[in-house]
Order: C-alpha cells, then sequence, then structure tokens
C-alpha cells in the first residue's frame, strides 16, 4: 500500500515492510481498508493549513462545509466521523491526533511515547512520535489500543515500556471516577485567552465547565486550579522547535527521514534526503506549490541543522523537564490528582507532547449557530456553526488505563456524539457492499 506522507516525492515509492502496529492489526485480523489524505508530512513541511497535501489537496470537516478537520491526522478523523472506517490510525507528535479527534467527534488516544510502535512510520521525532487510535468510542479506541500496544525490537522506546499491557478494555467501568481526583490546569491553557482566536472561546469555555460539573457528579473530586509550575515556560519555550528541527533530520536510525528515505526499496522521484525533498517541491511547483500552499518553511529549518550540538541536548532537557518534572508530573504530584482535564484545543497538548505522555480525548461540544466564522487557511473556515470540539484527559507516562477509564465515564453519561450529524452532504450514501458487489 501506498506510503507517501502526502507527497508526490514518494509516489510511487516501495516500502519494505508494513509498519509494526499495522502487523499487530493484521495478526489480530483487522482489515486495512486504505491510506487517509493528512496534513503534508504530519503537518511538518511548513507553513500549510491542516489537511492540505499535495496529492491528496485539503480535506474538510464533516460537520460544516469546509471547516478546518484539524490535522495532521486530519483524514483518520474524517473518514471515522462519518463511518468510512470503523477506527483509524494517527500519529501524534504535537496534537496530530487529539486535534483532530476533538475537532471530528471522536475518541481517540495519544498514546505515551513507547507504548506504540513507530517501526514502519514516517517520521518526525523520536522522542515525541507515537501511533494511536481514532474511534466514534473509547470503547472502539481501547480495543484497538489494547491490539496495538506492546514491545517491538524495531523500536528501541518500545522496550523502556511496563512489562505487561494492559487489556485496556478493562478500564471501561461508568464508575472510573468515582473517588478520582481531577485537576484543572487554568493557568496559560485557560486564563483568558481565545483559545481559537476568533471569539469562539465563550462557546468552548462554557461547554467545559459544564464538563466539570460532570465529572464531579460522576464521584470525581475536581481540584481547580491545579496549575503546572513550568505552564508559562512552557507558552514562552522555543525548546520543542529545537528539538523537533533536529530529530526529523539527524536522530538515530531509523526515527529520521533521511534513513527512511534510504531504507525504500524504490522511489521514482529519485529522492533520498531531506534536502532531496526540498529539491523535488521546488521543481515541481504544479503539484507541490501551488499558490497559497508553497511553504517549505520547517524542512527548510531542519535541513539547516547540525546535528546533536549542546544546544539541542539543553533543548531536549529542559523539555523533559517543563512537560514533566515541573509540568504534568509536578500538578499531579502538589495536588495529589490522578489526572488532569482541558479542552483540546489551544496550548493542550503541548506539555504531554514535550513529556512523552499520553493524552485522551472525547466529545465536549459543537459550535453554535452564531458563532462567528473565521478564516483557518484559503480554503478552510474555524470555528464555525456545529464544528465539534473535544475535552482532553491528561496523565503521566503510561497511564493510559485510568484516562481511558476516567473518559469512558464521561463519555458514557454525556453522549455528545450522539447530539450532532454531520452535514447532509457530507453524510456517505454508498455502502461498501454496493462496490464490492
Amino acid at each position: 500500500m501506498s506510503t507517501t506522507a502526502g507527497s508526490f516525492a514518494l509516489l510511487g515509492s516501495i516500502v519494505p515492510d508494513d509498519a509494526g502496529v499495522v502487523k499487530k492489526l493484521r495478526e489480530a485480523g483487522a482489515i486495512i481498508l486504505g491510506k487517509a489524505n493528512l496534513s503534508e508530512f504530519a503537518e511538518f513541511r511548513g507553513n500549510l493549513p491542516s489537511g492540505w497535501s499535495g496529492r491528496g489537496g485539503q480535506t474538510t470537516n464533516a460537520y460544516f462545509p469546509s471547516a478546518d478537520p484539524c490535522g495532521s491526522s486530519s483524514g483518520s478523523g474524517v473518514t471515522t466521523s462519518i463511518g468510512l472506517t470503523t477506527v483509524a490510525l494517527g500519529t501524534e507528535t504535537d496534537g496530530s491526533i487529539t486535534c483532530p479527534t476533538g475537532n471530528n467527534n471522536l475518541a481517540g488516544v495519544k498514546p505515551s511515547v513507547g507504548l506504540t510502535s513507530r517501526a514502519g512510520v514516517i517520521p518526525i521525532s523520536e522522542h515525541q512520535d507515537t501511533v494511536g487510535p481514532m474511534a466514534r468510542s473509547i470503547t472502539d479506541a481501547a480495543i484497538v489500543l489494547s491490539l496495538i500496544a506492546g514491545k517491538d525490537p524495531n523500536d528501541n522506546f518500545t522496550l523502556a515500556q511496563p512489562p505487561i499491557v494492559p487489556d485496556y478494555t478493562k478500564a471501561l467501568n461508568p464508575n472510573a471516577l468515582v473517588g478520582a481526583r481531577i485537576g484543572v490546569p487554568r493557568k496559560v491553557f485557560l486564563d483568558g485567552s481565545d483559545l481559537t482566536g476568533n471569539g469562539s472561546e465563550s462557546a468552548i469555555g462554557l461547554a467545559f465547565e459544564k464538563a466539570l460539573d460532570v465529572i464531579r457528579d460522576l464521584g470525581a473530586t475536581v481540584v481547580d486550579p491545579a496549575d503546572l509550575p513550568s505552564a508559562e515556560e512552557i507558552a514562552r519555550s522555543n525548546n520543542e522547535t529545537v528539538v523537533l528541527d533536529t530529530d526529523f533530520k539527524a536522530s538515530t536510525y531509523p526515527i529520521q527521514i533521511n534513513a527512511w528515505l534510504e531504507g525504500l526499496i524504490s522511489i521514482p522521484s529519485g529522492v533520498r534526503s531531506l534536502a532531496d525533498l526540498i529539491a523535488f517541491d521546488n521543481a515541481n511547483p504544479s503539484l507541490e506549490e501551488p499558490v497559497n500552499f508553497t511553504s517549505q518553511s520547517e524542512f527548510i529549518a531542519s535541513e539547516a541543522t547540525t546535528g546533536f550540538t549542546d544546544a539541542y541536548f539543553r533543548s531536549l532537557a529542559f523539555d523533559k523537564e517543563l512537560g514533566g518534572a515541573q509540568g504534568i508530573d509536578a500538578a499531579l504530584e502538589m495536588f495529589d490528582l490522578d489526572a488532569l482535564v482541558l479542552p483540546a484545543q489551544g496550548l493542550t497538548t503541548v506539555p504531554a507532547a514535550i513529556a512523552g505522555y499520553p493524552i485522551v480525548t472525547v466529545p465536549l461540544g459543537f459550535f453554535p449557530s452564531n458563532v462567528t466564522i473565521g478564516s483557518a487557511g484559503p480554503e478552510t473556515v474555524y470555528p464555525a456553526p456545529g464544528v465539534p470540539f473535544g475535552l482532553s484527559f491528561l496523565g503521566t507516562a503510561f497511564s493510559e488505563f485510568d484516562l481511558i477509564g476516567f473518559a469512558f465515564a464521561y463519555e458514557r453519561k454525556t453522549k455528545t456524539r450522539l447530539e450532532r450529524r454531520a452535514f447532509p452532504a457530507a453524510i456517505p450514501k454508498t455502502q461498501l457492499k454496493d462496490i464490492l458487489g
């Protein structure tokens, strides 16, 4: 099956093997239907809109015409939201499962780095990349996570995971929130800043406050506020940019782009390095750089890096500290918490991304009909009437079992997903059986 990251540069290339997570799914009897469009190179090529790739064009949301699906796992979110597949896989470096899960009215799990294999996945960063499920229920997501989690000798990070991988379906307890302590880290994340940039903060904020009441009603103690000591520094920090730009080009084999390209059995374009990718795009503007979609800023910044410098190692260490010991872990310990909860939008994903920690997201609500429609890109809008947004539970490394339980209890009580359907033109009229005969 073609693996292109949405780029014509990789069209027709042949990979040496299935990805590690795909092997696990096949072994369990799953039927792999196909690949979905994504933000090109997992939104790491440049300043491009979510859901756009040279090969696939612009993916849009099924809840309002031309609405932003978020990304980078944009097609995974949209196809699952309208029932074209039971579950899809996405990858997240920072936000790429969590955001499209929220924007497409889904349940999704961004696993701890090292819980699922990245072998065979087109990489960005060995320190932040992770693969997880996106589904229409947390039950389906838990089933798939149980199948794809586990050690893989082709991804050394998985060898550091706990010795026993839980059956995550056993976390599906409607009473999971009884006695739990859930913290709300308001500073920076919820301190009056507009979560989306177009006056839609009130819709998300109101829905979030109602969600906190539901969590209380389900038996949890909500500790509010429960701020991350590092919150303001996280918002200011440039460490993540330094780490990702360096990792993409210079990280250890095979979790870096040059090694991944070199490992292809064949590639008709002849592209075998990041420099080749940049040159290919510039040489083929009608395919890869149409008007309004020309940016390669991330590629260019990464190509300019010079390997594992002292600045890189400082940034990597600071990231782990800001996201973990002075971030999520600090808040959990200071306030004696079991998890944190936030709307899925905004900076929510950053602490977990830089620490390598999990996020579990379920539907929270929908923008009202009178929301001011904003621009998200040359061909997309956000916010927009009826577009969904999500609720995220965050925890420490390998706390997926608890987070899934909390999310399941909330999802089961609220049934938010069922409150709104996709707009009529986005609902499929053809069934798979009609195509297969």
